[in-house]
């Protein structure tokens, strides 16, 4: 669970701070009449719907299983991740190009640019200190791994979007003084307009990049290869086992994960002799590994199981996935 508690915490502080920098600027682009500003404010006021989507998607995800659920609700988390791509793309991303249209179609001066120097500076404060935290929380999962491969192989959501969702803030924001301080120096409100079209591009690339994830994990993704690798391992050198022949492992949620394990037991075996080694294999997975929810242990030899991979999954080995 401490990587659940990371993720929220982490979705807490985003939230705080995109409450704090969406009342600025929503301030700012009212009175300035600013184009990249407003774009800038839509932006934040989205980003805090979303941290509220995924602390919802948290609330839902934690609920037990039942009758009409027997593995529990744990990829609704995934689902509202996916909720929350769709909104930075339909509201961040569509109102900032449309906004950023209408003013290079109708361009109006900036009045008082100062106050979006100040607004804009502010939130750069508060977003990087979002960002700083989501960034420390998304490492601590992963410190082994590069910012690129942690984020293939997360299984958390909610930690990588407040990374993302963050970055692109900071971008926006960069964007938005710029686009600012050109209309004001070359006295040419278009920049303006340019400004917003630009920050709708950049929201536009992180939701999809965020809603390409968050569907590859609602389909089904299979668990990290180590945790598969550690399975197989214990499962091999369990008593009675002659051969673990391989496993299919589903990531139902951040701390959730169904393992189907094949396994050849020996001849010798009665019944009630292969019940108790797989009561035992399956204790002895859920001390080394709580996040294995549901196990599944199919006694199978190896020939039937090469079959069975030939037939079902195109010959692909399911033990190196």
């Amino acid at each position: 669970m401490a990587a659940n508690t990371d993720s929220k915490f982490a979705v807490y502080a985003a939230l705080a701070g995109n409450l704090l920098v969406a009342c600025t600027k929503i301030a700012a682009a009212v009175w300035t009449g600013s184009s990249a500003m407003m774009s800038e404010a839509i932006h934040s006021v989205v980003d805090t719907s979303n941290e509220l989507v995924l602390l919802y998607g948290f609330y839902r995800a934690a609920r037990p299983p039942d009758r009409k659920h027997p593995l529990g609700h744990g990829r609704e988390l995934y689902f509202w991740s996916f909720i929350v791509a769709l909104l930075l793309f339909a509201l961040g991303a569509g109102v900032s190009l449309y906004e950023g249209v209408a003013h290079l179609m109708q361009p109006e001066p900036i009045e008082n640019p100062a106050v979006n120097y100040v607004v804009l500076g502010l939130s750069f404060i508060f977003e990087a200190a979002s960002w700083w935290v989501a960034v420390k929380r998304f490492r601590a999962s992963a410190p082994e791994l590069s910012y690129i491969e942690a984020f293939r192989r997360s299984k958390d959501p909610p930690a990588f979007m407040v990374v993302f969702e963050d970055s692109a803030a900071l971008i926006g924001i960069v964007i938005a003084a710029a686009a600012t301080a050109a209309a004001v120096t070359f006295d040419e409100p278009a920049w303006d307009g340019i400004g917003s079209i630009l920050i709708g591009l950049v929201l536009a690339g992180t939701s999809i990049v965020l809603a390409r994830e968050s569907k590859s994990l609602l389909i089904g993704e299979p668990a990290d290869p180590e945790l598969a690798s550690s399975v197989l391992e214990i499962a091999r050198t369990s008593a009675g086992v002659r051969a673990a022949n391989g496993l299919l492992t589903v990531q139902l949620s951040p701390q959730q994960v169904v393992v189907a394990l094949s396994i050849e037991f020996a001849d010798e075996l009665r019944a009630d002799d292969i019940e108790r080694a797989v009561v035992a294999i399956e204790t002895e997975l859920r001390a080394r590994h709580p996040v294995i929810a549901t196990l599944f242990v199919k006694p199978q030899t190896a020939h039937r199981f090469r079959e069975m991979s030939e037939r079902e999954l195109g010959g692909s080995a399911p033990a190196e996935t």
